[in-house]
């Protein structure tokens, strides 16, 4: 393929990582962790209020559960990629500017969300099986604040949906290299898809309640390990490997384990409506 061919069948990336409207300079990265957030507000409470749920319930957790899966997805990042801040650590704070590790904010913030849901007499298993297919929504659109840092990119490659990033966002050893694998809308296309196979695995009734977080677990770490083979970028290493590669195992190892305990043997299963 021609360097012209190549540049014009690429995914260009952002200019910048602002959005403005009118006077307004919004941080593109986010505002798309808001959109993704309330995109599984809004389906939450759809499948919650199916099931003959409030759907204020769904609000009600989620002051408590957004913030608290902010603050726990900032904590595994830096625990994870803390030299990246040795000498400057009021960076920490800076969430605007990227570094939020799911594996923590999926842990804190479903912690905290059936702790209230606990809390509001809500019958745990029922309310985590209908919000679990909201979070890998949430995920999908909150990876494309990714796309405007042009950051967490995977290694050099020349198919046509090659992401261009711009020689300064390049890895040294890459820095003649102009595209890149686009993880970030790989893992946004897959989560829509994990989304979409929750929903109808949940209308199956093939798991017991409360165990489709396990197949969400096992979806999304599934994804997120074939991302970390992908990526070249400077991380943490534990016994020469990526720490999230560890992290992978781990969740699809306990992923699997819950769902295939999680089976339903005694009971005929559903059909799918």
């Amino acid at each position: 393929m021609s360097t012209v061919g190549l540049v014009l069948a690429s995914i260009p990336s952002p200019s910048s990582g602002t959005i403005s409207i009118g006077p307004l300079e919004l941080r593109a990265y986010g505002l798309m962790i808001a959109l993704g957030v309330l995109a599984a507000v809004w389906l939450a409470q759809r499948r919650w209020s199916a099931r003959g749920g409030d759907p204020d319930d769904i609000a009600s957790i989620a002051m408590w559960a957004v913030p608290a899966g902010l603050v726990g997805a900032r904590l595994y990042h830096v625990a994870t990629d803390w030299r990246k801040y040795q000498g400057r650590w009021e960076d920490v704070v800076k969430i605007w500017e990227g570094g939020l590790g799911v594996p923590g904010g999926m842990a804190l913030g479903v912690v905290v969300g059936l702790v209230v849901a606990r809390r509001r007499g809500i019958a745990v298993p029922e309310i985590l099986d209908a919000a679990t297919p909201a979070l890998p929504l949430a995920q999908a659109i909150g990876r494309w604040g990714n796309w405007f840092n042009q950051e967490l990119f995977g290694g050099p490659t020349d198919l046509p949906w090659g992401l261009e990033i711009d020689p300064g966002r390049r890895p040294d050893e890459h820095l003649t290299e102009a595209t890149f694998h686009p993880t970030f809308l790989y893992e946004s296309l897959w989560n829509l898809a994990l989304c979409l196979v929750l929903v109808r695995i949940d209308r199956a009734k093939v798991l017991k309640p409360g165990r489709l977080f396990a197949a969400y677990v096992l979806g999304y770490f599934v994804v997120r390990l074939v991302m970390e083979l992908l990526r070249t970028d400077p991380a943490s290493l534990v016994l020469g490997v990526r720490i999230n590669i560890w992290t992978s195992l781990i969740g699809i190892a306990a992923g699997a384990w819950f769902v295939w305990t999680g089976r339903r043997r005694d009971e005929a299963a559903e059909p799918v409506a």
